[in-house]
């Protein structure tokens, strides 16, 4: 038995090796082989960087580009995993220090006039993940020195906080804290010292302190699809498809946060976002909410029925602690095809 498992392994050594010899002898089918059970963790670990999903994309098009042109020089003293984090890793800090980001917008919805708002956020380019591409991709086996569950450093408030560190300190940080990946793994990946990068990794965990306290002190979570979330989401829908404000503000907690990226604009407290959700409610237009899940949370399409038309206004992503929600973040329209889901439902006849 000891031998046939020692013979599998070294068939399946063999068989990596013929694969890495067609592919940097610019065999394309082997160079996709190689790389494909790679490609959606890449695409997180980009989409954790860059806080953005289209942004991800582009880096992950980058990595392998830059991947498939200098497989030839790839010489095995490090596995092809970490081999494709360093380039990727480097891909997306060239992203952030040509600061591409797409700029604050204003909030365009005609004939209602939002409340003052409590707070003007930094991060107006976050966009959301959709969990169907999260399947193996947050599985992945992660090295001794991660430091955060997988799905927790998904989750919106987390990639939030991470857009706020310094590219290197971001960059650290996920390598060695949400990855796992040794000091001296880093060091090598970001072409600097051990000593830089413990002391980059202290000032970002003392960055995310300070900016994930109202999140960590809350009560947790109920499991994703559990009988508890369920209920939870039921009773959302409920509310807002039948404009129910009392029913909506008994489901938040005093604390709740609601932001609206690509607009800075935040509100914090039930009593603001009651009249948040009052406005948009008293704007005498039905809603429609189609259900579907982003960043491990419970996310919901938003169509809006005006005379005629079921059109996307948006997608509602919510933060729960304990039975209560604790957060809510709208995006815009744009983002639902992301998640397979139309611009518009057709109209009921």
């Amino acid at each position: 038995m000891e031998l046939h498992t020692t013979n599998e392994v070294a068939g399946v050594e063999l068989a990596g090796t013929d694969l890495m010899s067609r592919a940097q002898a610019g065999d394309g089918e082997a160079f996709r082989a190689l790389t494909e059970p790679h490609r959606r963790e890449l695409q997180v670990h980009c989409y954790r960087m860059l806080g953005s999903f289209q942004d991800a994309e582009d880096a992950l098009q980058d990595t392998m580009l830059a991947a498939w042109r200098g497989l030839e020089r790839f010489d095995g003293r490090a596995s092809l995993r970490t081999w494709l984090y360093r380039i990727a890793t480097n891909r997306c800090l060239d992203a952030l220090r040509s600061a591409r980001r797409r700029p604050a917008k204003a909030w365009d919805i005609p004939g209602i006039e939002l409340p003052e708002p409590t707070g003007l956020g930094e991060i107006h380019w976050l966009e959301p993940y959709p969990d169907a591409l999260l399947d193996g991709a947050i599985s992945v086996p992660l090295g001794p020195e991660a430091r955060y569950e997988q799905t927790e450093s998904i989750s919106l408030a987390f990639v939030t906080a991470l857009q706020i560190l310094p590219p290197r300190q971001l960059a650290v940080l996920i390598l060695r804290d949400v990855l796992g990946f040794h000091a001296n793994e880093v060091a090598d990946m970001l072409d600097t010292t051990v000593e830089s990068v413990k002391s980059a990794l202290k000032r970002a965990r003392a960055g995310m302190q300070r900016r994930l306290p109202v999140t960590t002190a809350r009560e947790q979570p109920p499991a994703g699809d559990s009988p508890a979330e369920d209920a939870i989401v039921a009773k959302f829908v409920s509310a807002y498809e039948s404009a129910d404000i009392d029913a909506l503000v008994a489901l938040l907690t005093d604390d709740v946060f609601m932001s609206m990226p690509p607009m800075p604009l935040e509100y914090q407290g039930r009593d603001i976002v009651a009249r948040f959700f009052a406005l948009i409610f008293g704007s005498a237009q039905r809603f429609e909410l189609v259900p579907t899940r982003a960043n491990g949370q419970p996310a919901f399409g938003v169509y809006r029925h005006p005379s005629i038309g079921i059109h996307g206004s948006g997608l509602f992503v919510l933060t729960l602690a304990g039975d209560r929600i604790g957060a809510m973040t709208r995006f815009e329209s744009t983002v639902l095809p992301i998640f397979g889901l139309p611009q518009s439902l057709p109209s009921a006849q």
